[in-house]
């Protein structure tokens, strides 16, 4: 059970030949592994201000292709903030953000195209109640991709099916409880084939029986290699998912650590109070 499974034991792998990741996601050693691949987000001196109210302060971030980054940290940290700003839902002060290599477009078309790149799931399902559960995920496709109709059902259906929703393609939203409304919105960010996925809490407006059956579907998601940052308060799932434990405060990225790190021995006094806080509960 991952829900509030702030003692979850998890099994990791360390020796010579490998670097240290958790469960299934091994990786080559170095010398048979092929040539490193370019960081697919790059997040260079990034400020965010409200107002006179700093709320991003020079963050540096580089996430490479397949990772799963955490992002940890007190309420009013940044965190959603940051994660806004990667497909530009917030604007930045100052600074860059690049994907695949690409600066953010400030508006227009290329705008929109980029966006296409980066899949965003929030804490609201954010599905249209008029329509069918397949015209949901289908929509994205058609308008955006230019694909037909049938393409982008075909499609649909399959990826509905990997979320374990496909039984209920032809219902409207409301009648699918939460778990099942969120699991729609990955199927429905997946249908535009993201490069990277954005998680904004997605579990918080959910009922506690909900939880575990959209951290499972994105357990699943992080096991093929999807590309994800997500801002979580579920330990237990950034404990079995994460490459990478990403800590916030105050506006800035305090302590970056492989997640079996971060837990058992934090560096940082923001961090070890943080987790002192909810490792018991």
């Amino acid at each position: 059970m991952l829900h509030g499974a702030c003692k979850l034991k998890t099994h990791h792998f360390c020796n010579p030949h490998h670097r240290y990741i958790s469960h299934e996601r091994l990786v080559m050693s170095a010398q048979a592994a092929p040539a490193a691949q370019k960081n697919l987000v790059e997040i260079t001196d990034v400020n965010k201000y409200y107002g006179t109210n700093h709320v991003l302060k020079n963050i540096n971030l580089s996430v490479g292709k397949g990772e799963v980054i955490i992002l940890l940290g007190p309420s009013g940290s940044g965190k959603s903030t940051l994660c806004r700003t990667i497909n530009r839902l917030e604007t930045i002060s100052s600074g860059s953000i690049k994907i695949d290599g690409q600066e953010l477009p400030k508006e227009g078309r290329a705008l929109a195209k980029l966006r296409a790149e980066v899949g965003m799931v929030f804490q609201s399902y954010n599905l249209f109640a008029h329509k069918t559960i397949l015209d949901n995920v289908t929509l994205g496709p058609r308008r955006i991709r230019k694909i037909s109709k049938s393409e982008a059902e075909a499609e649909a259906m399959k990826l509905l099916a990997k979320v374990g929703v496909d039984s209920q393609a032809n219902k409207m939203p409301a009648q699918l409880s939460g778990g099942q409304q969120q699991r729609v919105a990955i199927a429905r960010a997946l249908a535009m084939k993201p490069k990277v996925m954005l998680f904004d809490e997605p579990t918080s407006a959910l009922d506690p029986e909900m939880v575990n059956e959209v951290l499972d579907t994105m357990v699943s998601l992080a096991k093929e290699g999807m590309t994800m940052i997500v801002v979580t308060h579920e330990m237990g799932f950034a404990r079995k998912a994460a490459d990478r434990i990403v800590f916030l405060a105050d506006g800035e990225i305090v302590e970056e650590a492989h997640p079996d790190e971060f837990f058992t021995n934090p560096k940082s006094d923001r961090a070890k109070d943080f987790l002192s806080k909810i490792i018991d509960h």
